[in-house]
């Protein structure tokens, strides 16, 4: 008698339970049957022409390239650090060499100098987008491991590019804002200025001026 009992109830078991899937399967689909759709809005349509001279405009270098072409050259680089807020500076002096690449769109600087007494090589590129009508610039050097990577805009009253990034602190492996700001002192001078965030303050950490030889 027991094990008919037992089987009455593993059978009642199974029954409820099938019935609980059944009306949480019905739930299930009356909860997606009122779910809206989102209207997408379509984009226009431009015929072959239009595309054409949207791709050939992307690619012709402009106005910002040709301002980049003009710092082609090898400049001397004063270059002063400050390790936190406050902190007494470093000095070091480097030599960049300037050239544009890949047709004119691209601006490629490479460093070399001394830096707290070690040998010091960067690599620095400048692009300015033209869909975009942003500047971005990468930097690397044999001080790291990392690529430095920046976008901002030209303000044509201060003179300046300010590029914002992030990058991470290998003290902590953590991100980390920064901010530099390259103006066009004149036609033979350039002033770098990087500022980077520690312990919630902002501080000018670099300071780079560019004289042409």
């Amino acid at each position: 008698m027991k094990n008919i009992y037992l089987a009455l109830l593993v059978i009642c078991l199974s029954i409820i339970s099938c019935k609980k899937d059944v009306k949480s399967s019905d739930e299930e689909v009356k909860v997606s049957d009122t779910i809206k759709t989102k209207e997408t809005t379509a984009e226009p349509v431009l015929d072959s022409a239009a595309q054409m001279k949207a791709w050939v405009d992307y690619a012709t270098p402009g106005n910002a390239h040709k301002m980049m072409a003009d710092e082609t050259g090898t400049w001397n680089c004063e270059m002063t650090f400050w390790m936190e807020p406050n902190a007494k500076p470093e000095q070091a002096t480097s030599t960049a060499q300037i050239r544009m690449i890949l047709g004119g769109r691209y601006q490629e600087a490479i460093y070399s100098g001394k830096m707290m007494g070690q040998p010091f090589e960067g690599k620095g590129t400048l692009a300015y987008n033209n869909a975009s009508k942003e500047y971005t610039a990468t930097f690397i050097d044999n001080m790291g491991t990392g690529m430095m990577i920046s976008v901002g805009k030209y303000n044509e009253s201060s003179k300046s590019i300010e590029l914002k990034g992030d990058m991470v602190n290998p003290v902590n492996g953590k991100k980390a804002p920064y901010h530099e700001i390259y103006t066009i002192v004149d036609a033979k001078t350039r002033k770098m200025e990087v500022f980077d965030v520690k312990n919630g303050e902002e501080y000018k950490s670099m300071q780079i001026i560019m004289k042409k030889k």
